[in-house]
């Protein structure tokens, strides 16, 4: 039976796969009697689905349940039933979670610290444990599966409404996700905003966020230097805004050009071609940009800056932005790409039509038509730039520098959070806590550039829709 639990889903899916022909076989072999298949109220196949859906969701729930539990269960159980040796072990260490490894290690034949005949006695239990609830939650899940289809397929008759059942099914489990979704995200919300105000309590908001000092290593004595920390992120957010921007300043002419000229001038097999290529840049990962621009771009630009006279830093934004930039191009192409493709070619064909020329119809009719989409790739372009980590960390450093000096070493929001929260930390500290007061201060600059981005969408769609 336990081998039977390491193949329980296809086995699940099998039994729907069976219940949903015999369910369509039912209904066919009903409507027969009743005079044909128009005596039924639905589809035969409705019926088919009907039957397999009651069968497959409730043993699926089950099993994703107990795959939640099963190592909390078992651990408790095993707990109460360790042997007096380890149990003496527990109750004087009072700590179980050491004997629970070692038990694990030994099952999966890793390399433990302690073998003892009272480990290997508890192991063995422990496998018994999770075999035998294994085996009842097999038979149990099999057993539900295959009486719930047939009573359904006992009960198929003409007028069974399996439609409107089939689509109710359907419309709970959509909003079941759509739920699963909203909950998710309001999750996400409140767990950094509570722990943002932690941080709040202990560091005012307005020297967060207007002060100019970022430097939030706490000492471990009061006498040391520095020991209450300076968490003015006003040079964070600048950093942010500098490396974006230039981003942007290279990626959106670069991008929207090449999507105007792929979707308008281009032949198809030159678009066919080059398009692929394109995307490909989108596919590499944001470690290697991070290798190119710190083995690359940084030191071109110190030396290219050094023959003009200019003082340039080893690693400087104007290095991340560019390659941050390049990495960013397929994001506004692709997507640009595919929204001025889309606009109707009546638009086209009316300004043609008018004696309008190539470039006045792409200015004046296909760019505005598809500006709400443009904007939509570009927004997303933005957030990609903001929140990108590894191509700051090689080629702009880490360093909280206040400069308007593209050719200066700064640091981002992600960054400093990723540098916050690595390591051992303690979740009382502002040091830690910063870290979600500056991812809270990402998601609401996050949140506003999505509304400004609807406010563009329905302003352009009230003129070309």
């Amino acid at each position: 039976m336990t081998i039977l639990f390491t193949y329980l889903p296809p086995i699940i899916l099998a039994i729907a796969a069976t219940a949903f022909t015999a369910g369509r076989l039912r209904s066919l072999k009903v409507a027969e009697s009743a005079g044909g298949i128009r005596a039924l109220h639905s589809l035969p196949s409705n019926y088919g689905v009907l039957t397999a859906l009651t069968g497959l969701l409730p043993a699926l729930v089950i099993y994703g349940l107990w795959l939640s539990l099963e190592t909390a269960v078992v651990d408790a159980r095993l707990i109460n039933e360790l042997p007096p040796a380890l149990a003496a072990v527990a109750a004087g260490s009072g700590d179980q979670s050491l004997i629970l490894n070692d038990i694990k290690n030994l099952l999966s034949d890793s390399v433990i610290v302690n073998r003892s005949p009272a480990i290997e006695q508890a192991a063995e239990r422990y496998e018994q444990i999770r075999d035998s609830y294994r085996s009842v939650l097999t038979a149990s899940v099999l057993l539900l599966s295959t009486v719930l289809s047939f009573l359904v397929y006992r009960r198929i008759t003409p007028s069974l409404r399996a439609r409107n059942l089939v689509e109710g099914i359907i419309r709970f489990l959509l909003l079941l996700c759509s739920g699963i979704a909203i909950l998710t995200t309001l999750g996400i919300v409140l767990s950094v905003l509570f722990e943002s105000i932690r941080f709040f309590k202990a560091i005012p908001l307005q020297e967060f966020l207007f002060g100019l000092n970022w430097s939030p290593q706490m000492a471990i004595r009061a006498d040391q230097a520095g020991s209450s920390g300076a968490f003015g992120a006003v040079p964070i957010f600048a950093g942010t805004f500098m490396i974006a921007a230039i981003a942007m300043m290279v990626a959106i002419p670069i991008g929207l050009l090449s999507a105007i000229y792929l979707s308008e001038f281009a032949n198809q097999t030159f678009r066919t071609v080059v398009k692929p290529l394109l995307e490909i840049l989108a596919g590499i990962p944001t470690v290697v940009y991070g290798f190119f621009a710190a083995l690359t771009v940084a030191p071109l630009i110190r030396d290219s800056g050094g023959l003009l006279g200019l003082s340039v830093a080893s690693e400087s934004a104007l290095a991340a932005g560019l390659v941050m930039g390049i990495m960013i191009i397929p994001f506004v192409s692709s997507l640009s790409d595919d929204v001025i493709h889309a606009v109707p070619q009546s638009l086209r064909d009316g300004s043609y039509g008018l004696g309008a020329t190539k470039f006045e119809t792409v200015r004046y009719i296909i760019f505005p038509a598809a500006l709400p989409g443009i904007v939509g790739g570009i927004l997303l372009a933005v957030s990609r730039a903001v929140g990108e980590t590894m191509i700051v960390v090689m080629a702009a450093g880490l360093a909280a520098n206040l400069t308007a000096n593209p050719f200066e070493a700064v640091t981002t929001v992600t960054v400093q959070i990723v540098t916050l929260l690595v390591g051992d930390q303690e979740f009382d500290s502002p040091k830690t806590l910063a870290a979600f007061a500056l991812g809270l201060v990402l998601f609401v600059f996050t949140l506003i550039l999505n509304v400004i981005a609807l406010r563009v969408v329905r302003k352009y769609r009230e003129h070309y829709e």
